[in-house]
């Protein structure tokens, strides 16, 4: 990775800042981070099933014309569907409204940006050490902070999956 090097002239400052928030703050935040993770965990279920239904049908001797459908797995996409089943679904159905959109908006986009990450790495594509396929996300583990930019892309996934 680069490192930072202002130009000559410029001061660079930096700060560091801590949360204390009280009991009905920290209950918030932990229920936005939850959306996010059950958001994040929504979509890397939806989209894999789809692979794996393509895999089992692919040894069962179907052809390429009649296989289960790609799910597309862009954050437009992602958002389309996933509002299209927050409300019915029983894990979103009682809850999804105490949160913000945008919560859930991170999980979503964290989950497309992983499943690009893993089609890019797969072709090849990408630089460093190769991605896995994207796995459900664990209590404790960080979905909520949005470390990678929406990904934009999506069709079907790398050829051989």
């Amino acid at each position: 990775m680069k490192r930072f090097r202002p130009q000559s002239g410029f001061v660079v400052q930096a700060f560091r800042f801590a949360l204390d928030p009280n009991a009905a703050q920290e209950t918030a935040l932990r229920s936005h981070c939850g959306g996010a993770r059950a958001a994040y965990n929504w979509a890397v279920g939806w989209v894999s099933a789809s692979w794996w239904q393509r895999r089992a049908e692919e040894t069962y001797g179907i052809g390429e014309g009649e296989l289960t459908q790609w799910r597309p797995w862009s954050l437009p996409a992602l958002r389309k569907e996933f509002n299209a089943v927050k409300r019915t679904d029983p894990r979103f159905a009682g809850w999804w409204e105490d949160n913000s959109k945008e919560a859930y908006s991170t999980g979503l986009a964290n989950a497309a940006a992983a499943f690009d990450n893993y089609a890019t790495s797969k072709q090849g594509k990408r630089r460093g050490k190769k991605v896995g396929m994207p796995r459900f996300s664990r209590n404790g583990k960080a979905v909520c902070p949005a470390g990678s930019p929406p990904a934009r892309s999506a069709s079907s996934p790398a050829a051989g999956m």
